[in-house]
């Protein structure tokens, strides 16, 4: 049984130019992310520095724009000053956020490194739980100073090389609203020390793109109450503030689950609302962006979420290494395309995580690494949207569910470089009950040809890649998908994500 949904697009009416940054990614000193996800020294594929090379492939094929570090709940008690220096003499420290033990092998400067070779922007979170103004101060002036003061002529001695690693996005602190981080604090205690830290960093370097912590996530009793009273103090001094979330499947409630993405409209819209709120109420002329930096699918209800405890505290244990499934990809793609419709205010997005936690790449100690099923849309969506970010109104069934009550059968955005001539539209269907008939009118934008159409389907919706089988859930070529005189058709099938090439024609 089939439906028809209609998209209508016009190169005229344009969202915001598409953000690279969009495409950032996430590494926090938790489980397996670090410690045999990017560096495993002795590794068939590590490199002299001991990363990796098969994952930073991977990286560098899946797009990332950007890389946040070193946490997520681990820098609420981190100690930067562990991670630098000559390795031997680095302390190990238990890590209170996910009661594991970290070596403290990897840090500031090797991350650098890696970030070099993945060729990602780095985004670095500051302590601001159990520290606060000094310590932001002398990470920055480590990281970011010319050689000639105390503390970078120590980076410059660890690392033999004179020049700054010069970060330029900085998160203040990590989810401060919640009361299971090291250092929890109320509203108005949370936006005093990010307002003076934010103050002091600029006294060094006043060019720093700052991130003030929002909600945890939209279901915090506190939530745009907590954005209203941190941005009423902090809004001269910061220029984004993080949106943090994640959705699962929940007692088989698939259509649900399914209609994640109508949430995640609604959490932007609102931290959107309360940002221009505070705007109008400073009378301010800065618009606050959103920095989308923890967004995933994530199964916290399982084994694999619950850390260890009691005198067990290891080193890079197996935690939230969740496998994805088809309609876990096809959620999470819908995700993609919610931030991409908010390109005007999201500024910047993270996805939680990069390697084997909450992950797309996956690996073995000493063995494989393997693509899950989100690592495709997210690659290609990272690789085709380009330009700038169109407005698209869909027309389509509904169907009910528990959360949201009616939700659009299918959800879609669409990119266009009008200087290459090139089109992509991303579309999911999202229904379980049966294909849609797609169709678009392409007349406004001239005369295109259709490159190629991918789909990523599986007729079980719960069927996932392995390492033995890593190819089990892909995007395939979609052969329904026809273009005839500038009407776009073809066939999604059920709970599916859908990209579509065109470009202008060359003949």
């Amino acid at each position: 049984m089939s439906s028809h949904v209609t998209l209508t697009l016009n190169p005229a009416f344009r969202v915001a130019p598409v953000r690279r940054r969009t495409f950032g990614a996430f590494v926090e000193h938790l489980g397996r992310c670090v410690y045999t996800g990017i560096r495993e020294p002795g590794h068939p594929s590590a490199d002299a520095d001991g990363f990796r090379t098969d994952v930073l492939e991977l990286t560098r094929e899946l797009g990332v724009s950007s890389v946040r570090y070193p946490g997520g709940n681990f820098v609420s008690g981190y100690r930067w000053e562990d991670g630098v220096g000559p390795v031997d003499e680095r302390p190990a420290r238990h890590d209170l956020a996910w009661h594991s033990s970290d070596p403290n092998t990897v840090g500031l400067d090797e991350f650098m490194t890696w970030a070099r070779k993945a060729g990602v922007e780095p985004m670095y979170a500051v302590n601001l739980g159990t520290r606060g103004v000094q310590e932001a101060l002398d990470v920055l002036e480590y990281a970011n100073a010319p050689a000639g003061t105390h503390l970078s002529d120590q980076r410059v001695a660890n690392t033999g090389a004179s020049e700054s690693h010069d970060i330029r996005l900085w998160c203040l602190g990590n989810e401060m609203d919640g009361p299971w981080q090291i250092g929890h604090k109320n509203a108005e205690e949370y936006a005093r020390v990010a307002t003076e830290t934010a103050r002091a960093m600029r006294m060094e370097d006043p060019d720093l793109e700052l991130i003030a912590c929002g909600s945890s996530n939209a279901q915090m009793e506190t939530f745009a109450a907590w954005e209203n009273t941190v941005l009423t103090e902090a809004y001269d001094v910061v220029d984004m503030i993080s949106a943090h979330v994640y959705y699962s499947e929940k007692d088989g409630d698939q259509a649900s689950f399914l209609a994640s993405a109508d949430d995640m409209d609604y959490f932007i819209d609102s931290v959107v609302a309360t940002a221009d709120h505070v705007r109008a109420k400073l009378k301010r002329d800065k618009r606050i962006m959103i920095s989308f930096d923890e967004w995933n699918v994530w199964y916290q209800h399982r084994a694999e979420s619950r850390p260890p405890s009691g005198d067990d505290w290891p080193v890079a244990p197996v935690l939230l290494e969740d496998i994805y499934s088809a309609m876990d990809a096809v959620v999470f793609g819908n995700l993609l395309i919610s931030l991409l419709r908010h390109s005007d205010r999201v500024a910047s997005a993270s996805l939680a995580q990069l390697v084997n936690v909450i992950a797309p790449i996956m690996t073995e100690p000493g063995g494989r690494a393997w693509k899950q099923s989100t690592f495709h849309p997210f690659a290609l969506t990272s690789r085709f949207a380009k330009g700038e970010v169109l407005q698209v109104t869909v027309e389509a069934p509904t169907f009910e569910n528990q959360r949201f009550g009616t939700s659009a059968s299918a959800d879609a955005v669409a990119t266009w470089d009008e200087e290459s001539g090139d089109l992509a539209l991303f579309v999911v269907n999202r229904d379980a009950s049966g294909t849609l008939e797609l169709g678009v009118d392409l007349g406004a934008f001239g005369d295109l040809e259709l490159v190629e159409a991918l789909t990523l389907h599986h007729e079980d919706p719960y069927a996932a890649n392995s390492a033995d089988a890593p190819d089990t859930v892909a995007p395939q070529p979609n052969s329904s998908v026809a273009l005839d005189g500038g009407r776009l058709t073809g066939e999604l099938p059920s709970i599916s994500w859908t990209l579509v090439r065109l470009a202008r024609a060359t003949s």
